[in-house]
């Protein structure tokens, strides 16, 4: 223990001894801790320790008994839309563009506004938390209802200030986005759950002027840009005929490639652009299940991890996946690796769980704070129950929480050391922030007005 460590929490802090059968702490990968205790002062982790000498060490701890549970860190949910889950099963079975443009773009500009925003966001995040997501990465309109659900549910979100050159009832024009996004950033900068990111929606709706203006913000103010990129082969195509180039390559020209680009999906790379992702220090946010579903193809994850791009999962939006379940996603994720490569060995457990964790942090520029269960990083704690008789017998931890268990073994989620969901055996999920009665009033509403519209 660093006695040189001060909790930011003010006053003295209540000590915490989270005691577990088992603890993962994601770093060194593959690493796991027999009858371990994670103490937990204030906001962050003050001490991992066998749990014997927990209890001597920290006597006045007050006690949380998971003798049946595995400790990871929370989750990071690196690419979604949180207020489609509003629009969840809307259009399936649809190609993307057709999707997009036949049916989500009018949907959209029907119904998207600031309450429709806070109120699908906040459903987003409940059923987030409840499988053990504690950051996720957001791109869609209205950025302060984003913020504003993300706080209430008690979860740390990444807000992508969403650009694009047509009009929404959110904005009018790309400059009206920036002015906006950047507004909404300035009024809520200082919360330690939130941060920014400029998200350019993608190269086919984003003018290399806006592009422009966008690299210059992202370098006077320190942020990351988030984009679609080589999600389809149209959009490859499309590129080619209008600009003469292919996504990357016009990216690359413009300036944007470096440490601080995470791309979504990445599905249609060459071997020289991924080589170009790697020397740039760019990032993937992988979706396996959107990519599959909206038939988008299968990216070339083994590739690029050979070639040293930090990878990472998302699940995309509930509209386009109609799940926000990162266990899924780390499991789809192993396993179309090992079958696209051909290679069984291709992103082991331990680094599906490393492409939900502490890849995600990294490619965020968080990975100091989060990401990983460490001395001095926050708090960002859950609980798996291994104890159910589909999870019989347990040979390896890892291996387990990639490849066996679900969102449904989820107990504990911490944020930042306090408590935000539980799900006791046999009970019904309780969140800290968030009433199911105002979830369900919230979906009725919705669902009857979309009905209606696709009527």
């Amino acid at each position: 223990m660093n006695q040189n460590f001060k909790s930011r929490s003010a006053g003295q802090p209540a000590l915490h001894s989270l005691e577990a059968r088992w603890v993962v702490p994601g770093l060194p990968l593959g690493k796991v801790m027999e009858h371990h205790s994670v103490i937990v002062e204030g906001q962050r982790i003050l001490d991992i320790l066998p749990t014997e000498q927990a209890r001597e060490r920290y006597p006045s701890a007050q006690t949380v008994l998971l003798d049946e549970h595995v400790l990871i860190p929370g989750l990071i949910n690196l690419h979604t839309h949180a207020a489609m889950s509003l629009m969840r099963g809307l259009a399936d079975d649809l190609p993307l563009m057709q999707w997009l443009q036949d049916h989500i773009w009018p949907a959209e500009k029907r119904f998207i506004s600031e309450r429709f925003v806070r109120q699908g966001t906040l459903l987003g995040c409940a059923e987030m938390l409840a499988g053990g997501t504690t950051c996720f990465n957001d791109m869609y309109f209205f950025p302060q209802a984003v913020a504003g659900a993300a706080v209430q549910a008690g979860m740390r979100a990444n807000i992508g200030l969403v650009v694009m050159e047509f009009p929404t009832s959110y904005a009018h024009d790309a400059e009206d986005y920036l002015q906006k996004g950047l507004q909404a950033r300035d009024d809520w900068r200082d919360s330690e759950l939130l941060s920014a990111s400029l998200a350019p929606h993608a190269p086919y709706t984003v003018s290399d002027s806006t592009f422009g203006n966008i690299l210059t913000y992202a370098e006077q103010l320190g942020l990351n840009i988030h984009t679609h990129l080589h999600e389809t082969e149209a959009e490859i195509e499309d590129s080619i005929k209008q600009y003469g180039v292919r996504p990357l390559q016009r990216l690359e020209a413009l300036g944007l490639l470096g440490p601080n680009l995470v791309a979504a999906h990445g599905v249609h790379l060459s071997e020289a652009e991924i080589i170009s992702l790697a020397a740039h220090g760019c990032h993937i946010a992988h979706c396996p299940a959107s990519n599959l579903k909206l038939a988008s193809g299968i990216a070339h994850v083994d590739a690029l991890l050979k070639k040293g791009v930090n990878v990472a999962i998302g699940t995309d939006g509930a509209a386009s996946n109609n799940r926000q379940d990162m266990f899924a996603e780390m499991r789809l994720a192993a396993l179309l690796a090992k079958g696209a490569s051909k290679d069984a060995a291709s992103v082991p457990a331990a680094e599906a769980l490393a492409m939900a964790t502490i890849n995600a942090a990294r490619a965020l520029g968080q990975e100091a704070d989060l990401g990983s269960l460490e001395y001095g990083k926050y708090a960002d704690v859950v609980a798996v129950n291994l104890a159910s008789i589909e999870l019989e017998p347990c040979f390896n931890v890892v291996s387990h929480l990639v490849y066996s268990a679900g969102r449904e073994h989820v107990s504990h989620v911490w944020v930042a050391g306090e408590l935000k969901y539980q799900k006791l055996q046999g009970q019904a999920g309780v969140y800290a922030n968030i009433e199911p009665a105002e979830l369900k009033e919230i979906s009725t509403e919705w669902q009857a007005q979309l009905n209606q519209y696709l009527a």
